[in-house]
């Protein structure tokens, strides 16, 4: 008979039985990446709600020049090296900047689905043939003992998106020094970060009236049951978002509309909810420089420059080793 460590055989499974075992129950948000999650995502990027990818790719599309130069290393090039690289649209502004004035460079695109990493690959070897990358599935953990391989040329390490506003401030902080201790002195982090602005302008960027946010949410369910034999009724949970001001985090929730019990066969797991019970699936951390500039001390970096949008909504830093 098999038991609970051998059901429990890969991340996926033991996070699904683990959040699901909790009170109050909780799932990862990285879950909803997968061909349907991926294509839900783009969608929600064209959202005009969802104001964060238009003001990144305003900033890198206004910045180039200063961005790219800021990256270059002229005497033996660099790695350039993405941290949930996805479909790569804001990055490819850079890319084609670098590839079109004689930048020496390789670029490494890192990202757990495996989909977006084949797609991305696909693209820019069709868009731009004479660029090498060298592209990974992986998550940002296990991708941050092998940076510190990387250590015979420059290298810049890029998080876009706000991705860092998944992680709660203790996990945020135990991700940079992470990345701090991969670097050299002359590297450079390169990172978004979404600022603190109208609470209403944040809370419609994750609530759309259309629902494409709610889907993606549920996608972790639709996972669940097609990959680990779950029963989950999708219809009955819905999609709910919260944003507190005064600490900068926006938390979307499942919420169960009735009492229910769900099967995962894979995991040997019943799991019962009471009407309104929730699933956590997803925090988003909203940023002020002073929050940041705090992050960053935290972890041993300091901020060498940033960029924001003409509204002010959003901010890419430079940081370098202390």
């Amino acid at each position: 008979m098999a038991t609970t460590a051998t059901l429990l055989d890969t991340p996926f499974k033991k996070e699904v039985f683990e959040g699901l075992s909790a009170f109050p129950k909780y799932l990862s948000s990285k879950y909803f990446y997968d061909k349907k999650g991926d294509k839900l995502f783009q969608d929600i990027m064209a959202m005009p709600e969802y104001y964060l990818t238009g003001c990144e790719f305003q900033i890198l599309s206004s910045h180039t020049e200063t961005i790219g130069e800021l990256f270059r290393d002229r005497e033996n090039g660099l790695d350039l090296i993405e941290l949930g690289a996805g479909d790569g649209k804001k990055t490819k502004v850079l890319l084609k900047y670098m590839a079109g004035h004689n930048f020496n460079f390789v670029y490494k695109p890192i990202d757990i689905s495996e989909n977006a990493v084949e797609k991305l690959s696909e693209n820019l070897a069709t868009e731009m043939p004479a660029l090498t990358v060298d592209a990974e599935v992986g998550e940002y953990f296990e991708v941050l003992e092998r940076l510190k391989g990387f250590n015979k040329r420059k290298k810049v390490i890029m998080v876009l998106g706000s991705n860092i506003g998944n992680l709660k401030h203790p996990k945020a902080i135990e991700f940079l020094t992470k990345l701090k201790d991969a670097m050299l002195p002359d590297d450079l982090l390169f990172m978004g970060f979404d600022q603190k602005k109208n609470p209403q302008t944040i809370l419609d960027a994750y609530n759309d009236e259309a629902g494409i946010t709610a889907a993606f949410n549920k996608n972790i369910l639709t996972r669940i049951n097609r990959e680990l034999g779950g029963n989950f009724d999708v219809d009955k949970f819905e999609h709910w978002e919260a944003y507190n001001p005064e600490t900068g985090t926006a938390k979307s929730f499942l919420v169960a509309t009735e009492a229910m019990q769900a099967s995962i066969e894979k995991l040997g797991l019943t799991v019962n909810f009471e009407q309104w019970e929730t699933i956590h699936t997803e925090i988003s951390q909203k940023y002020d420089d002073k929050i940041v500039q705090w992050l960053a001390e935290q972890s041993g970096l300091e901020i060498e420059t940033s960029f924001t949008d003409e509204k002010g909504y959003y901010k890419n830093y430079a940081f370098r080793k202390v």
